[in-house]
C-alpha cells in the first residue's frame, strides 16, 4: 500500500507527457503540410541568433518595462522546469527534496533561496500583466482580433502561472514549518515563504501541515502537466517553438524578396540573345501538379511560414508599428498570423476526421484573410523588425499578393496601370522613353 502514491504519480506522469508529445507530433505533421524550404545555411549564425533572440530575449528590451516583466515570467517557466525535475524523482522514488543530496545543503539552500526570490518576482509580474491587459487599456491588447478566446487564453495563462507559484510557496511554507518542528529533515532556505506565509501556519497541527504540503505538491505537479498540454491550444506555444522559429528565421536583408525559379528562367530566356525560344522544353512528369504562383491556402506556404503561425505570441507589437494599421486600414499583421494558424487548425481537424485532407471548399484567402488587408500593406518590414521571435508576416502577405496578381490577374486598378506602363514604357509612368527628360527643358 505504501507504493500506491508512487504508482499513481507514475501513471499521471506518463499520461501527461504522452499527451504532450502527441500534441507536438500533431504540430509537426501540420507544419509538414507546407512546402519544403532549405533554411540550413550558415548554421553558426543561426545558433547565435537563437541564443540571442529566443534564449536571451534581446528584442524584448525595446520596451524595457514589458521586457523586464516578461523576463520574470520567463524565469518562472525555468523555475517550473527545475522544480519538475525534483518533483519527478521525489514522486517516483518516494524521496523528499532529492536535489539536496545531490547539491549539498549549503548549495541547495542558496538554490532554493534564489528560486523563492525569482518566484516572488514572477507573481509580481503576473499581477501587473493581468492589470495591464484587462484594466489599463493598452491599444494593441484591446483590438478586436483579441476578443473572445485570445483574450481568455492570455488571462488563463496568467492565472495558471499565479496558481502554480502560489502552490510553490504553500508547499515551501508548510515544509519549512515541519522542518522547524523536526518532522522533516532540514533542507533548503526559504526567505519568502518563511517570512510572509509560514507565520500563517504557526497554529496548524502537524497533520494539517503535512496535508497542506502534500496537497500543494500534488497541485503543483498536476498543474505543470495541465499547463504542458494546454500549450497546444494557446498562444504560449511560443515558449517551445520560439527556439526553432528563430533558428529557421530568414537571415537575408529585410526587403529582399524571393524570386520564382520558373519566372527567373523565363527572364533569362528573354535576355539571352543566343537562346532559341522555339526549342523543345525538357519532358516533364505528366502526373506532376504544376506549382502555383504565390499562395491562396496553407499548402502553398512554406514550412517556416507555418512554423511562424504556431510561434506567434499575439503580442501585437507588429500591428502597433504597422503604418497601414495606424492610419486606419484594415490590415493587422498579428491577425494575418492568427488567421493562418486558425486555417492550419481547421485543416488539421479535417485530416483527423477523414484520415486525409478532404476539400472543404475553404481557403486561407477570402475565407480567413481578406484582399483589402493584403493590399493595405506597404511592405515596409516594420512588422518583421518589431517581432520579438523573428516572425515574418510580410512573407505571407507577399505570397498571397503574388497569387492574386499572377494567378488571378486581380490587382487594384492603380497597380494594373503601373504594370502596364512598365510593360510598354519600361517605367511606371505613362511617358514615352524619348519624352522622359522633357521636364528638364521647361
Amino acid at each position: 500500500m505504501q507504493y500506491i502514491d508512487n504508482i499513481i504519480f507514475f501513471i499521471a506522469l506518463v499520461a501527461g507527457f504522452g499527451l504532450f508529445f502527441k500534441s507536438l507530433k500533431e504540430i509537426y505533421r501540420n507544419i509538414q503540410l507546407g512546402k519544403k524550404i532549405d533554411r540550413t545555411d550558415n548554421p553558426s549564425l543561426r545558433w547565435q541568433t537563437m541564443a540571442r533572440v529566443a534564449l536571451g530575449q534581446s528584442k524584448m528590451g525595446k520596451r524595457p518595462i514589458a521586457g523586464i516583466l516578461h523576463m520574470f515570467v520567463y524565469v518562472g517557466f525555468v523555475i517550473i522546469n527545475i522544480e519538475l525535475l525534483e518533483i519527478i524523482v521525489d514522486g517516483i522514488f518516494g524521496t523528499h527534496r532529492f536535489l539536496a543530496g545531490i547539491l549539498g545543503d549549503s548549495f541547495y539552500a542558496a538554490f532554493t533561496a534564489t528560486l523563492e526570490i525569482l518566484a516572488l518576482l514572477v507573481v509580481i509580474a503576473v499581477v501587473i500583466f493581468f492589470i495591464r491587459r484587462n484594466f489599463y487599456g493598452v491599444r494593441r491588447l484591446t483590438m478586436k482580433e483579441l476578443f473572445g478566446w485570445p483574450k481568455q487564453d492570455a488571462n488563463w495563462i496568467l492565472i495558471i502561472e499565479f496558481a502554480l507559484m502560489t502552490a510553490f510557496f504553500t508547499m515551501n511554507s508548510a515544509d519549512w514549518v515541519l522542518q522547524q518542528r523536526g518532522v522533516l529533515a532540514e533542507h533548503g532556505n526559504f526567505p519568502v515563504s518563511s517570512g510572509l506565509i509560514a507565520p500563517l501556519f504557526g497554529n496548524f497541527g502537524d497533520s494539517t501541515l503535512v496535508f497542506l504540503e502534500r496537497g500543494a505538491w500534488w497541485f503543483h505537479f498536476v498543474g505543470i502537466l495541465f499547463f504542458m498540454n494546454y500549450l497546444y491550444y494557446s498562444k504560449h506555444l511560443h515558449i517551445i517553438l520560439a527556439f526553432p522559429n528563430t533558428w529557421f528565421a530568414n537571415l537575408q536583408p529585410k526587403g529582399k524578396f524571393n524570386n520564382l525559379d520558373s519566372v527567373t528562367k523565363e527572364i533569362k530566356l528573354m535576355m539571352d540573345p543566343n537562346a532559341d525560344p522555339y526549342a523543345a522544353a525538357p519532358e516533364a512528369d505528366p502526373n506532376a501538379v504544376p506549382d502555383k504562383f504565390g499562395a491562396n491556402d496553407i499548402f502553398d506556404l512554406n514550412q517556416v511560414q507555418l512554423l511562424n503561425a504556431y510561434s506567434c505570441t499575439e503580442c501585437g507589437r507588429c500591428t502597433a508599428v504597422c503604418p497601414a494599421n495606424i492610419t486606419g486600414k484594415k490590415l493587422s499583421p498579428r491577425k494575418i498570423m492568427m488567421d493562418t494558424r486558425d486555417r492550419i487548425e481547421e485543416v488539421a481537424k479535417n485530416i483527423n476526421k477523414n484520415g486525409k485532407f478532404v476539400d472543404d471548399g475553404k481557403k486561407l484567402l477570402d475565407d480567413h484573410i481578406q484582399r483589402e488587408e493584403l493590399w493595405a500593406c506597404t511592405t515596409c518590414n516594420a512588422c518583421v523588425e518589431a517581432c520579438p521571435v523573428l516572425i515574418d508576416p510580410l512573407s505571407i502577405i507577399f505570397e498571397m499578393r503574388r497569387f492574386l496578381v499572377m494567378e488571378q490577374s486581380s490587382a487594384p486598378s492603380e497597380l494594373n496601370v503601373m504594370m502596364t506602363n512598365v510593360e510598354n514604357n519600361a517605367a511606371p509612368w505613362a511617358y514615352n522613353q524619348a519624352d522622359r527628360l522633357n521636364w528638364a527643358k521647361e
